[in-house]
């Protein structure tokens, strides 16, 4: 009885394993029967092939339709009016040549294929400066379907011009755009389109940018003429505004501040000509060094902007608190001494003209009245000196009620 048991198990398992064993074999000969049937069909594809000639050469244009995905924008100049964008381009079109019926499936390639395939010729028209990512490899895509649908894609950094207006700067907003258009192929051989309408720009919801908010993308197609012929080309515009906040610490408050605190000089006394100068020059500097920092982050550009009046109008406040104690000192307080230096230097010159006649007059009766030279000059030198004396003496006293009658600075002149 555990004889019959013990032999039935043992042709379970043996059918069992033969079973598999065959399912195995049948996997691995499909496996590289399809790897073999995809070279096969590859080759076949690439032979022959002629990279030089557009699809359907001779025939209507060749329909390329786009579509972008954006990774990043990395930076928005206003010095070098440019921004710097990373993004997935793809290109789709449909080439006859590479249709294929053997497989019923996508066949991804390796990127080095893209080189022997017929590619369009797309270039960024405000193009600055651009290149393919290759780390590991050269980031580009290359797909086929099998009624000869090609799919293009690539992964490229660009810096794009953007011509700013910043005449409201920094309350301005600004229209930065990508201009894809074909190089050599005019639209008699190649019409390009959005594919997918305006859902063909995608990942603009997930940017984030440090002093911009993104309010509105527009997509256009259009032609473009030259003396070379009519092009296609394709236009994704950005309307971008920008934000505030930075300009309101960085700008608007310190200059706010520095306006207010030049006119505490107003309320320090007038006495205090140390503090009152050294405040109103370093808060003229203080504007300086503000206005300077910020032109140093703009572009040379002939107009005024929104800012530049703004930071004007507070520099001349502070200055004219500035200049205020200059010309009140002057006025109140810098004619008197010159009026007493003045008037001193007319006391001085009478005084002088009157000892010069006085002495001339005495020298005249002395040598009248005295025969004797040496009693004579006694007598006239001693009545010289004491005419001096008094007239010192009457000189200080008309000073000293010149001075006792001006009023001082803390009398109310009516």
């Amino acid at each position: 009885m555990l004889g019959r048991q013990e032999d039935k198990l043992c042709g379970i398992f043996s059918a069992v394993a033969a079973l598999s064993f065959v399912c195995f074999v049948q996997s691995s000969s499909t496996g590289s029967t399809g790897m073999s049937l995809a070279k096969t069909t590859v080759d076949k594809l690439l032979k022959g092939y002629d990279i030089r000639l557009r699809p359907d050469f001779g025939g209507p244009p060749v329909i390329v339709g786009m579509s972008i995905n954006i990774a990043s924008i990395d930076s928005i100049s206003e010095v070098n009016m440019d921004y710097t964008i990373t993004m997935y381009f793809q290109q789709s079109w449909r080439d006859k040549r590479l249709a294929y019926g053997e497989l019923n499936l996508n066949l991804t390639l390796d990127n080095r294929v893209a080189d022997q395939l017929w590619l369009p010729d797309t270039y960024f028209l405000n193009d600055k400066k651009s290149f393919l990512h290759g780390v590991t490899v050269k980031n580009r895509m290359i797909r086929l379907h099998p009624d000869g649908t090609v799919l293009y894609g690539l992964r490229i950094t660009t810096t794009a011009a953007c011509m700013m207006d910043l005449r409201r700067y920094p309350l301005d907003e600004q229209n930065c755009t990508l201009e894809i258009e074909s190089y050599g192929y005019t639209t008699d051989d190649i019409v390009f389109f959005w594919q997918g309408g305006d859902n063909a720009v995608t990942g603009v919801d997930k940017l984030e940018l440090p002093q911009f908010s993104i309010v509105d993308i527009r997509l256009v197609s259009r032609e473009v003429r030259f003396t070379t012929g009519s092009y296609p080309r394709l236009s994704l515009s950005f309307r971008i505004k920008r934000n505030i906040g930075y300009f309101i610490l960085q700008t608007y408050m310190p200059s706010i501040l520095i306006t207010i605190l030049s006119w505490v000089s107003f309320w320090i006394n007038y006495d205090a000509s140390a503090a009152r100068v050294a405040l109103g020059v370093t808060t003229v500097l203080t504007m300086t060094t503000i206005n300077t920092h910020l032109r140093e982050t703009l572009p040379k550009i002939p107009y005024v902007k929104a800012i530049d009046v703004y930071l004007m109008g507070c520099f001349v406040f502070v200055f004219l608190a500035l200049l205020e104690y200059a010309f009140v000192n002057y006025v109140f307080f810098g004619r008197g001494p010159a009026q007493q230096k003045k008037l001193s230097e007319r006391l001085n010159k009478s005084n002088n003209e009157r000892a010069r006649y006085e002495e001339k007059r005495l020298r005249e009766q002395d040598s009248i009245s005295t025969p004797y030279q040496t009693n004579t000059f006694r007598s006239y030198t001693q009545r010289r000196n004491l005419y001096l004396e008094e007239q010192r003496k009457v000189g200080v006293h008309v000073f000293r009620n010149h001075i006792s009658c001006r009023p001082g600075p803390h009398h109310k002149v009516r």
